[in-house]
């Protein structure tokens, strides 16, 4: 019996021995294939870049045939049509034959045009506007625009009369603009009379349990508005949740702590579940209306609104948004809130054209109806190709004016197309913290900013190169 189980068990070594010796044989042959199929690839790819080098010789007559025709499209599209040279290079494009209806220009960041013939205008973005090294001398045809959706405090110099009346054409937020792009944070109508992300009020009352009845979600802290400064006064009399990098009390999750995530699906839901948001603009201007606005009244949020002076002209309702302007201090207003958060019928007065999916603001339908862009829309251009191809229409109408013999017309922008008042401060709130310096340094800015802007528009007039030493020692002088 045991001569049996030592039989067994010798056999059983042989025929494991045999399968490690088989395997060992067969990954062998297998890298000895690989090295073969590695060896034949790389002569392979040997040969064909020796190819390469001898093939060149009969390929080099196309691409040079096809490098002269681009060549002679671009000069045939250069010498045929008028150039919209963008001296601040917003769009990146380095030469583009652009449609406008009837009309083509030529559109492009390449400076060496700027003393092509065929240069009709002169392109700029406003945040990038830049004293140092502008096209000058500026000739009789050359026009200026300037597009600029942005806030003041990315160039206060834009924003008064000497530089703003430089320019011949705009498009900015005000609208004044010869291309008003007020409604820019905007889709549509529709987008304000959607029911998706409303919460009902009594779901809204349940959640009062856990959540404030104000939201305020900012981490551009200390802008010119001073808004950090209200708010931080307004919470010593209602609870508010605060999301972002000022004055945060309150945690986002993780995955939405990011500002790019503020349009995200979930980010939209919390907030939804407020009653009422604080929209609080970072600026003080006419017509400046952004996000933080159309997105509460998108979501069935009440805005408690400050900002635009003119805001009443653009909303949805005259009960649609609490505007802090009627209230003389912050305790009134968390007064009038309170008695808002405790009475239904008086806040289901702030969303009823929402539950309706009624807008009675015959201007904020119009102007939506009538504007020649459109936002996040494939089917429509966007305010950059309306802005370029409003140009472009301008320069051509007034060539056809001087084929027929009659003198060009001339646009200049006006003051209000850019109006904002200097920044204040609210004098009931403690300072801001220490690390901070923001609050106190828009006022000064916004002085400074009247010097620049009359020393750039006596050098501009000169109409000559000048240097930044040169406009400094005018600014500081003045």
């Amino acid at each position: 019996m045991a001569r049996i189980q030592r039989r067994k068990l010798l056999a059983s070594c042989l025929c494991i021995t045999a399968t490690v010796f088989l395997l060992v044989t067969l990954q062998v042959v297998v890298e000895l294939g690989k090295f073969e199929r590695k060896k034949f690839k790389n002569s392979n790819l040997r040969d064909a870049h020796a190819e390469m080098e001898r093939e060149p010789t009969h390929l080099y007559p196309f691409l040079e045939k096809e490098a002269l025709t681009l060549n002679r499209k671009r000069k045939l599209e250069t010498e045929s049509y008028p150039i919209m040279l963008w001296w601040s290079p917003l769009t990146g494009e380095t030469g583009r034959l652009g449609q406008c209806g009837a009309d083509a220009c030529f559109f492009t960041i390449n400076r060496t045009f700027l003393h092509h013939h065929m240069t009709k205008a002169f392109l700029f973005y406003g945040t990038d506007f830049n004293i140092d090294g502008l096209p000058l001398p500026r000739k009789a045809h050359h026009d200026w625009a300037l597009f600029h959706e942005e806030s003041p405090k990315n160039n206060y110099k834009l924003f008064h009369e000497p530089v703003i009346a430089l320019f011949n054409y705009t498009a900015t937020f005000s609208r004044h603009s010869h291309l008003p792009l007020t409604t820019q944070y905007l889709e549509g109508i529709e987008v304000l009379k959607s029911l998706q992300y409303l919460v009902p009020l009594r779901s809204k009352n349940s959640l009062r349990k856990r959540l404030a009845p104000l939201v305020y979600v900012q981490s551009d802290c200390d802008p010119p508005s001073d808004r950090d400064s209200y708010v931080r006064e307004l919470m010593t009399y209602i609870e508010v949740d605060s999301y972002g990098e000022c004055l945060r009390n309150k945690d986002l999750p993780q995955q939405l702590k990011n500002p790019a995530s503020m349009d995200a699906d979930g980010f939209y839901r919390i907030i939804a579940q407020y009653k009422f948001i604080l929209a609080f603009e970072n600026a003080i201007c006419d017509d400046y209306i952004t996000e933080k606005l159309w997105r509460p009244l998108k979501l069935g949020v009440v805005p408690v609104y400050y900002g635009s002076p003119s805001i009443a002209d653009w909303l949805p309702s005259n009960r649609s948004a609490i505007l802090v302007s009627e209230f003389s201090h912050p305790r009134e207003l968390a007064t009038y809130i309170r008695q808002l958060d405790h009475d239904d019928r008086l806040y289901e007065a702030y969303i009823e054209w929402k539950l309706k999916g009624e807008i009675s603001n015959q201007r904020l339908l119009t102007a939506l109806r009538e504007r020649k862009w459109g936002v996040q829309d494939i089917n429509q251009d966007n305010y950059i190709d309306a802005f370029e191809c409003m140009v472009c229409n301008k320069v051509w109408e007034n060539i056809r004016l001087q084929e027929k013999g009659l003198p060009p017309k001339r646009w200049r922008a006006e003051v209000t197309h850019l109006s904002c008042p200097e920044p204040t401060v609210f004098t009931f709130s403690p300072p801001a913290p220490p690390r901070s310096s923001l609050r106190q340094m828009w006022i000064p800015s916004f002085e400074q900013s009247k010097k620049e802007a009359r020393a750039l528009r006596w050098l501009v007039d000169r109409n000559q190169n000048f240097s930044v030493q040169e406009f400094w020692a005018l600014v500081f002088k003045d």
